[in-house]
């Protein structure tokens, strides 16, 4: 990715300010950083939200908003997550203003989620904006869109953007949930460190569980990127608790990426015994095994191949106690979670129209063949096998696979 295009110098505008050491002012420093960091992100942003639009439109999903922005490749996750998250809150008037200003014209067509997430950060957002040509194209025509957008106002008979926004975001915050990767310190540590700073209590279900506040934000804390602790779902982590998986044994976990949950297994396992961790997919793969390499699991054996393939005759499976499966579904019990009550098919799908059944007939297809072939698996020792889904609606989910 280029850097911003540098400021034209204006002769008219006199000699450079400098500090007594020669260099520019710390204010003027501070301020070309946050320039500078606002033109990246915005650009992270976009990258983001071409994925997450593009999945949404072919309901063939790259990821949920969160672990697309909390990628080890995205670098300033933080101002990325915010952006992308209001731009599609904003997004049905984003494009109507820019559509009805005809500001989004075919040049920038190919770019058109960089503009509109610039318009956004603009129009709605911080608004640090002097580098970069889509910057330049939404400040240069900042009157044309504000115009375009009283006018939408005007036209809905209501007096400020929010009020267009309407109910679309109005959804009740959750409490921030860690697991605290027991492979690496203790709850009590972590405790005592985030106490300082938050309000913190243990989860009364499962072990190892913080209970943070809503809208806690430790992404960048150290204790996050060290992998002392995961920022991981209390559903999710109930899957491996409820497998319960004992020190030493050899355990196969058949859908494995992004591989928080085979972390979770390692960790109750205290290190011992040994896990199979199995991910079709090659992208995914590698986000599974950046998430062992930062848990500092090391019985961990990642396998870039099919469960489906694994033969249970095979001697090196012989010692397997468990199998841990959790396939993909259609994450409608968890759509709140997975922040999809943003995307644009939501207010428009009621679950039940025609791509989303072929998409949960594929779904259960699959989860039908991977579970029947986890139950077909006959090792040497008794086996303990874990499924989990998390469709909304469990019984058009448990009719598809029976």
């Amino acid at each position: 990715m280029a850097p911003p295009p540098p400021q034209r110098k204006n002769p008219s505008r006199g000699p450079a300010v400098t500090g007594g050491n020669g260099r520019p002012p710390r204010r003027m420093a501070s301020r070309d950083a946050a320039e500078r960091a606002a033109f990246f992100a915005r650009r992270e942003a976009a990258a983001v939200l071409r994925r997450v639009l593009r999945g949404d439109a072919t309901r063939r999903s790259a990821g949920s908003i969160k672990s697309l922005v909390y990628s080890p490749t995205v670098r300033n996750k933080r101002a990325t997550f915010a952006l992308v998250c209001q731009t599609l809150k904003y997004l049905p008037i984003l494009k109507e203003v820019l559509g009805s200003s005809g500001v989004l014209n075919s040049k920038w067509k190919k770019q058109e989620e960089l503009v509109v997430v610039t318009a956004y950060d603009i129009l709605f957002g911080q608004g640090t904006a002097v580098s970069g040509s889509a910057e330049q194209l939404i400040l240069a025509n900042k009157d044309i869109l504000s115009s375009a957008l009283d006018r939408i106002c005007a036209k809905r008979n209501v007096s400020s953007v929010e009020d267009l926004v309407g109910q679309k975001t109005a959804v009740k915050p959750k409490p921030r949930f860690l697991r605290v990767n027991t492979l690496k310190t203790t709850a009590e540590s972590v405790i005592e460190e985030l106490s300082k700073i938050h309000m913190v209590y243990k989860d009364d279900m499962v072990p190892d569980m913080l209970v943070l506040p809503p809208g806690t934000d430790l992404h960048s804390h150290p204790l996050v990127t060290n992998g002392k602790v995961f920022l991981q779902g209390k559903a999710s982590c109930m899957v491996a608790v409820a497998l319960n998986p004992k020190p030493g044994w050899k355990v196969i976990d058949a859908c494995a990426a992004p591989g928080n949950k085979t972390v979770h297994l390692a960790a109750l396992m205290n290190g011992e015994g040994s896990i199979i961790a199995c991910e079709l997919n090659k992208e995914r793969a590698k986000t599974l095994q950046h998430t062992v390499r930062r848990s500092g699991a090391n019985n961990i054996q990642t396998v870039n191949g099919d469960f489906l393939d694994i033969d249970s005759k095979d001697p090196s499976y012989a010692e397997v106690r468990a199998i841990l499966l959790d396939p993909s579904c259609s994450g409608s019990g968890i759509s709140t979670e997975r922040l999809d009550y943003l995307l644009p098919s939501h207010s428009r799908d009621d679950q039940d129209d025609a791509s989303t059944s072929s998409r949960v007939m594929k779904l259960s297809a699959f989860q039908k063949k991977a579970l029947s072939h986890a139950l077909s698996c006959k090792f040497q020792f008794p086996q303990w096998r874990g499924w989990s889904t998390a469709p909304a609606r469990f019984t058009r989910q448990r009719m598809r696979m029976s």
